[in-house]
């Protein structure tokens, strides 16, 4: 299926605010400024679709965007923002946890890592946590273009490792620049959601 349409539909603080109805849902998590909002606007083709900031914590609620009218898009704030007063980042966990917990029609997790940098505590404590609650996850290696090839693959190898990364678990290098990685992230979500897309 190709990708013909993605609109945002609500920003929400609370289940109250989730959009109604059983529609499956993929959502997007990782630190802040990582690039979760550049990942959905190249997923979908759509420049601008998910506001996007060079200023961490740009992104404080959890936005909903719809992809064809089948699935939803769901960014979720990013964490370990210190500039933010510890009861706005408690506020943003809360706000993650609850929808996680409660969201039965979530039905996987993209977990962006910048390949820059080693996975943080907060990266390997949330992979942990998403694995003890069974979800399912793919580790998107974020920002595949500020390294060379070399050192992109070493720094996938130590993803792999500090996790450490449950066997199974889907891997992908990613660049919302020049594209790549985009084709295998399309068919993970396609495997979850049961609905074939790409171009």
């Amino acid at each position: 299926m190709k990708i013909a349409s993605a609109e945002f539909i609500t920003s929400a603080v609370n289940a109250a605010n989730y959009p109604a109805g059983v529609i499956p849902e993929v959502a997007l998590a990782g630190r802040s400024n990582v690039g979760k909002s550049s990942l959905l606007n190249r997923i979908v083709n759509r420049k601008g679709l998910a506001r996007t900031s060079n200023t961490p914590g740009h992104t404080r609620l959890i936005n909903f965007f719809l992809v064809n009218g089948f699935f939803y898009l769901v960014d979720l704030p990013g964490y370990g923002y210190a500039k933010v007063p510890a009861s706005e980042r408690e506020k943003w966990g809360r706000m993650i946890v609850s929808y996680l917990n409660i969201r039965e029609n979530l039905k996987g997790i993209l977990l962006l890592i910048d390949s820059r940098h080693p996975p943080t505590t907060q990266d390997i404590q949330m992979y942990g946590w998403f694995k003890s609650n069974s979800f399912p996850v793919a580790v998107i290696v974020a920002k595949a273009d500020k390294l060379s090839r070399s050192k992109l693959l070493r720094s996938r190898e130590v993803i792999r490792k500090e996790l450490p990364l449950v066997p199974g678990d889907p891997l992908a290098l990613f660049s919302a620049e020049t594209g790549q990685g985009r084709e295998e992230v399309l068919k993970i979500i396609g495997q979850w959601t049961g609905i074939t897309v790409g171009d």
